[in-house]
């Protein structure tokens, strides 16, 4: 079994209008082994999210290959995309995207719902999760009665609920002041150790980049590492 959890090569994305073609990506190369934790950094406009989507299957690339573990994601059906996804990744985006209607523990284990797991084991579960990032007395409380950071460390539990084998986050810190963003931060990092998920994370946040292995930034479309002794 490889430990190599993603491989990008020559990749390549394009936006083309009536008036311009932009290449946003060219000729980007990249490996992840298990269980490392990698952070991109770069301007905004640098193509950041655009490659996170597009390892998170929401987006293709105009060239290049990407395999995240047994899928090749340029080649890949609609059932197994959506098998990948529900799977294989686990995602933390800028805004917790919790249903507002749900409780914390609901909008915890309502992955492992949609993949079919029974309510019991989905909601044991999340109950272990939750206490993990610190709202073992929040599980049931609504999001608009829990506090910004409150509802990330739910969207963080929500992540893990399906034993993904790589965690995606987009600026997971993004939306916070700064106490919140280093608790996020840590907490993060700190599940992520515990369950040996690998993670790719893009970031504003240079503290929080200096959390990873390793540290990229990309400029003018490819992948540059970046000195974590150097990132103040």
């Amino acid at each position: 079994m490889s430990d190599i959890v993603v491989s990008v090569k020559s990749l390549e994305k394009t936006y083309k209008t009536e008036s311009e073609t932009l290449t946003i990506l060219r000729d980007l190369n990249l490996e992840i082994e298990k269980g490392k934790k990698i952070t991109i950094v770069g301007e905004s406009g640098s193509g950041k999210s655009t490659f996170l989507n597009i390892i998170g299957g929401l987006d293709n690339p105009t060239k290049g290959s990407v395999r995240c573990g047994d899928y090749e994601l340029t080649n890949l059906e609609a059932a197994k995309l959506s098998e990948y996804r529900s799977h294989f990744l686990g995602l933390i985006f800028q805004f917790h995207y919790l249903l507002k209607d749900f409780t914390a523990l609901e909008n915890a284990f309502l992955p492992s719902i949609m993949a079919g797991v029974p309510k019991k084991e989905a909601a044991e579960k999340a109950r272990q999760l939750l206490r993990d990032v610190g709202l073992e007395n929040r599980i049931d409380h609504l999001p608009s009665q829990l506090s910004g950071g409150e509802r990330q460390r739910v969207a963080v539990a929500r992540a893990l609920m399906n034993d993904p084998d790589l965690i995606l986050a987009d600026e997971p810190t993004g939306n916070l002041d700064p106490e919140n963003a280093k608790m996020i931060g840590d907490l993060l990092f700190s599940v992520v150790d515990k369950y040996k998920k690998t993670l790719l994370l893009v970031t504003h946040d240079m503290n929080l980049a200096k959390k990873g292995d390793l540290c990229y930034s990309i400029k003018k479309g490819r992948l540059e590492e970046v000195d974590l002794k150097g990132l103040v």
